[in-house]
């Protein structure tokens, strides 16, 4: 079961090491991650996606807790949680094809950010599930590339990493 893990830690250099290395030490596999600056200044968030059972996403919880530069950590409920991927599909289109392509492109509210002589460039952002469907229908017309983000999420409503709580916990 993939689930995201999603952490607040200090923006210096080498943190994304440290994460990634922990995974390592301990035999996780990051299904995904994406990281960018957070709306506290000094920190960025991480969205990682971790592949594993509840033991296994807790474990991966309270060892990245122990991490120095790691403010907060949160296993997010897919429940509770808005979530969303953005991916570049390079797509064949020859001219007697592009008009069905279009077609699909529209109904997955996708859209078309470069077209070339033979080629469609297509962005599509939302669920995985909707980026993986779109990959589905593309295929009967050849993907050349595909270049995705990785999940970003964050918790619903009332349920947010708030500034306050983390500068809470840094003072």
């Amino acid at each position: 079961m993939r689930r995201l893990v999603t952490l607040l830690a200090e923006n210096h250099p080498g943190v994304l090491t440290r994460v990634a290395g922990l995974f390592a030490r301990r035999g996780f596999n990051i299904e995904s991650v994406a990281v960018g600056v957070s709306e506290v200044p000094g920190l960025s968030r991480m969205t990682i996606g971790v592949e594993g059972d509840e033991a296994t996403v807790e474990q991966v919880t309270k060892q990245l807790n122990k991490l120095i530069p790691v403010l907060k950590v949160v296993d997010l409920d897919p429940q509770e949680a808005v979530t969303r991927e953005l991916a570049l599909i390079k797509v064949n289109a020859e001219p007697s094809r592009r008009a069905q392509i279009l077609q699909i492109v529209e109904i997955f509210r996708a859209r078309v950010v470069d077209v070339g002589p033979r080629t469609l460039v297509v962005e599509i952002s939302g669920t995985g599930d909707k980026v993986e469907a779109l990959l589905a229908m593309m295929r009967e017309f050849g993907i050349k590339e595909v270049v995705r983000t990785g999940a970003v999420a964050l918790e619903r409503g009332h349920r947010l990493m708030r500034q306050e709580r983390v500068e809470e916990e840094v003072s």
